[in-house]
């Protein structure tokens, strides 16, 4: 459990040569789980707690205030559903990352809170450098979800995944498969890269992935997309 944890991490490269540390709003309902959290983050240099908060409609008014980089997020809060409170976080502080700390993950939940904007969702069974490392991939504006469920959670996520990958979205990733940068890919097919990276965070979800990588060998696992190889002869032969 996260609390427990207070082992501080070394700080990344990128992390100590940083002018200005990032700045997270801690928000949880129980006061000995922001404790601990804040002492992990706290023992590194290139992080700072600015405000704290245990109720959803307070944590909304201390991310408005605040607007910090990065807010980890209980779900389990009075008073806000848990989408509800990310699209408002998001829509007064649209730069700040949100991470969710959550005891479970079911799969609906996660697919709502990852529609409404989070960048991140682990369960508190992480432990602290696993938190340090997400915060700090959040904060470095990764295009990568951060993710830390269980194996269940993401196969749930992935059923159906057939009927729900759009034709331009499995364009899109067989196109990643053979190894192509997001502005290829967006030369390749007309699109901006911003709508491609629109397509990518989509299928991410849609198939549970925490990387390209992940992305591409899931669907080549579930015959979504052909290999590379196998892409490759059948170009030519067209």
């Amino acid at each position: 459990m996260i609390p427990n944890d207070t082992r501080p991490a070394d700080p990344s490269p990128a992390a100590a040569s940083s002018t200005s540390p990032t700045r997270v709003v801690l928000v949880d309902d129980h006061a000995l789980v922001r404790e601990g959290v804040r002492e992990i983050l706290e023992s590194q240099d290139d992080m700072v707690v600015v405000s704290e908060a245990a109720t959803s409609g307070d944590a909304i008014a201390q991310v408005a205030r605040h607007r910090p980089d990065v807010v980890l997020l209980d779900v389990e809060l009075p008073g806000g559903e848990p989408a509800d409170t990310v699209t408002r976080m998001r829509a007064l502080s649209p730069a700040s990352q949100i991470i969710i700390l959550s005891m479970y993950d079911g799969p609906q939940l996660l697919r709502r809170l990852i529609n409404a904007g989070i960048r991140g969702y682990l369960l508190k069974s992480v432990d602290g450098q696993e938190l340090l490392a997400a915060i700090r991939s959040v904060h470095r504006g990764s295009d990568r979800m951060v993710l830390a469920v269980s194996r269940d959670s993401l196969a749930q996520m992935q059923g159906a995944t057939e009927s729900v990958l759009s034709a331009r979205e499995l364009e899109i990733l067989e196109l990643v498969a053979q190894a192509l940068s997001n502005s290829q890919i967006s030369t390749r097919l007309v699109i901006t890269e911003a709508t491609v990276k629109r397509h990518l965070r989509n299928v991410f979800v849609k198939l549970g992935a925490v990387s390209r990588i992940d992305a591409v060998n899931k669907a080549i696992a579930a015959s979504l997309i052909a290999p590379p190889h196998d892409q490759a002869g059948r170009h030519r032969a067209g």
